[in-house]
C-alpha cells in the first residue's frame, strides 16, 4: 500500500499473523476442530481464512460441493496446480504439488501441469482452459473452449471447471495479500519463462 504524503511516498507494508483457535470466533472454532480431526492440522491458509468464519465455512463448503463435480479428484488437483501457478500463489503450489502426488502425480508431472501441459488430451484440455480462464479473467481463447468440449465434456462441465478456478483464486489471492507462513513442503521453481 502506498500513501502519498505531499513530497514523498510511504511505503507500509502490513504484516498477516495466522490467527490461533482462540483467536477466531466460535464458529471458526468449530471449523478449526474439525479440520484438527479430519487431517490433523489446521493449515495455515485455512486458519487466515478463518478470520472470517463466514468465509472459512462457505469456503469449505463450496470446495466439498465441488468434489461431487465433473472432475475426479486428480483433474481438480491439476487445475488447482496451474491456476496457483498462473496467479503466483507459492502457498497453493505448495500445498497442491504435495496434494497432487498422493492422488497419483510424479514430482515431475505436477511442474508440468503447472507450465499448463500433459501428456493427457483430455487433462490437457482441462489445464489449458482453466489457465487461460485464470489469465484472461474469465475470457478465454475460443479454441481453447472447443478443444475442452472435443474432449466430450459437456456445458455442465464447463461450470464445474469455471468454479474450480473461482475456488482456487479466492485461495491464491488471500495467501498472495497476507503471506502467510507456507506450512507444506515448497514446490518446486519451474521456468519463469515458461508461459502457462
Amino acid at each position: 500500500m502506498k500513501l502519498e504524503n505531499k513530497d514523498k511516498t510511504l511505503s507500509i507494508m502490513r504484516t498477516f499473523d495466522v490467527p490461533t483457535r482462540d483467536q477466531v470466533a466460535p464458529a471458526a472454532q468449530g471449523i478449526f476442530d474439525n479440520l484438527q480431526k479430519q487431517i490433523g492440522m489446521v493449515p495455515n491458509l485455512y486458519a487466515t481464512i478463518g478470520y472470517s468464519a463466514n468465509a472459512l465455512e462457505s469456503y469449505l463448503g463450496f470446495q466439498g460441493a465441488q468434489a461431487k463435480g465433473s472432475f475426479n479428484a486428480k483433474e481438480r488437483e491439476a487445475v488447482f496446480l496451474v491456476v496457483s501457478q498462473v496467479n503466483g500463489c507459492a502457498y497453493c503450489q505448495a500445498a497442491h504439488t504435495t496434494l497432487g502426488k498422493m492422488n497419483g502425480f510424479s514430482e515431475e508431472e505436477t511442474i508440468e501441469l503447472r507450465q499448463g501441459k500433459s501428456q493427457d488430451a483430455r487433462l490437457n484440455a482441462i489445464i489449458t482452459l482453466a489457465a487461460d480462464i485464470t489469465a484472461s479473467h474469465g475470457k478465454p481463447a475460443e479454441a481453447n473452449v472447443e478443444n475442452f468440449f472435443l474432449q466430450g465434456f459437456d456445458n455442465a462441465a464447463l461450470i464445474d471447471l469455471i468454479a474450480l478456478v473461482a475456488d482456487k483464486t479466492l485461495a491464491n489471492y488471500v495467501h498472495n495479500i497476507t503471506q502467510v507462513p507456507v506450512d507444506f513442503p515448497a514446490a518446486r521453481p519451474i521456468d519463469e519463462s515458461v508461459a502457462v
